[in-house]
C-alpha cells in the first residue's frame, strides 16, 4: 500500500523541505530556492492526479475505456513558465537588494533600515529645532 502512494510521499517530503527552507532561512536566495522546491512538489502532485492507472491518451478508439486527463499536464506547463518568470524576478530583486545594502540577509537589511530611519528622524528633529 505504501509503495502505491510513493509519489504522494515524495510530494509531502518536498513540500515540507521547501516550506522549512522558506521559514528557517534568513538568506533571500535560499528562500527563493525553498519556494522553487515547494512549487515543484505542487507540480508533481497535480501531474500525479492526472494519471489514471491503465489509462491512455484521450483519443477515441475501439476497446479503450480508461482515459487519462490531460488538463493537469497542460496547466503545469503554464505553471512552470510562470514559476521560471517569478524566480527570475525574485533573483533580480535579490541582486538589487544586494547592491543597495551589501547583503541579502533579512536581519541585516532590517538593521540597516532601522539605522537609516533613526538617522533620518534625528536629522529631521535637528532641522525642526533650527527652524
Amino acid at each position: 500500500m505504501i509503495a502505491g502512494l510513493f509519489n504522494y510521499w515524495v510530494v509531502i517530503i518536498l513540500m515540507m523541505a521547501g516550506l522549512y527552507m522558506v521559514m528557517s532561512s534568513r538568506h533571500l536566495v535560499k528562500k527563493i530556492i525553498g519556494l522553487n522546491i515547494f512549487q515543484t512538489s505542487v507540480f508533481i502532485f497535480f501531474i500525479s492526479l492526472g494519471k489514471v492507472s491503465g489509462g491512455t491518451a484521450p483519443i477515441l478508439a475501439d476497446g479503450i475505456t480508461a482515459y487519462s486527463n490531460p488538463l493537469p499536464h497542460v496547466l503545469i506547463l503554464t505553471a512552470i513558465v510562470v514559476g521560471v518568470a517569478t524566480t527570475a524576478l525574485g533573483l533580480a530583486i535579490s541582486v538589487r537588494i544586494y547592491e543597495a545594502y551589501g547583503t541579502v540577509d533579512e536581519e541585516d537589511i532590517a538593521a540597516i533600515d532601522a539605522e537609516n530611519q533613526a538617522q533620518e528622524s534625528a536629522v529631521s528633529t535637528v532641522v525642526e529645532e533650527n527652524t
